[in-house]
């Protein structure tokens, strides 16, 4: 009785999951984390961070993280040109570490919620992640995938701010991913290795208001359907506090 009990808790607290015939997903009650990883394939110190960040679609549920990987291009000039590396991406990291105060970007990084949090290898992980997952959304988001073809991601988006303090800076952002990519290094730091990668950011777009609009969302060249969604999240533009996020992969059929 207590299990079922706790199920069904569950099922009413976390509820972004894929409703009925269509390829839609809403947020919870509860906060979900964002986790970006800012890597390249040109920084020798990033493949740990990335296998990390490629156990966590496994290890939880996307209703309590959401795991994203960007690959900046500032060390492109030292041999290697990451290619899945975005300008966007490098100046994303920038602007959050000028909020934060903090002197340099460095690689990898990883920001939890929008702040940095160096310690991703340790039990810490797990504590933080807690106490995310146990705060009230102050944001909801609806995502539907209205047609998914080798080119992009036709998908609508609902956005509202549930905490009226934040209805000024609150932004909203959308961006897809694909998982299980590879490349084969010749160059630079990591020449010679063959990496691998999970949810690599692909088209970012934002900051939106608050409502539902629908938007269309590159995917690479050749890219697999079935590995690849989209990422909705809410955030403070002064504070770079995340206030909710859902991710949502492209449906079989």
């Amino acid at each position: 009785m207590r299990m079922r009990f706790l199920l069904a808790v569950f099922a009413i607290v976390f509820a972004g999951v894929v409703h009925g015939e269509k390829c839609t997903a809403r947020s919870g009650e509860k906060t979900a984390a964002l986790v970006e990883l800012y890597t390249s394939e040109g920084c020798n110190s990033c493949p740990p961070a990335d296998r990390w960040l490629s156990t966590l679609g496994d290890k939880y549920r996307a209703q309590l993280v959401v795991p994203l990987a960007l690959h900046v291009d500032y060390w492109d000039y030292i041999g290697w040109k990451d290619p899945y590396a975005k300008r966007e991406f490098s100046q994303r990291q920038r602007r959050l570490s000028q909020l934060q105060r903090a002197a340099f970007v460095y690689t990898p990084q990883v920001l939890v919620q929008g702040a940095d949090f160096r310690e991703w290898a340790d039990p810490l992980f797990d504590r933080t992640l807690a106490r995310i997952n146990a705060k009230p959304a102050r944001a909801r988001l609806e995502l539907e995938i209205l047609r998914a073809t080798g080119e992009a991601l036709n998908v609508r988006v609902n956005a509202a701010i549930l905490d009226p303090a934040q209805g000024a800076d609150a932004g909203l952002y959308v961006a897809t991913y694909e998982n299980r990519l590879e490349s084969r290094v010749t160059a630079g730091e990591n020449s010679g290795r063959l990496l691998r990668h999970d949810h690599v950011a692909l088209e970012w777009q934002g900051p939106y208001g608050a409502g539902e609009r629908q938007l269309r969302l590159p995917l690479l060249p050749k890219a697999k359907i079935g590995d690849s969604g989209v990422v909705a999240f809410v955030q403070n533009q002064r504070t770079a506090e995340v206030l909710q996020t859902l991710l949502l992969g492209t449906c079989p059929g």
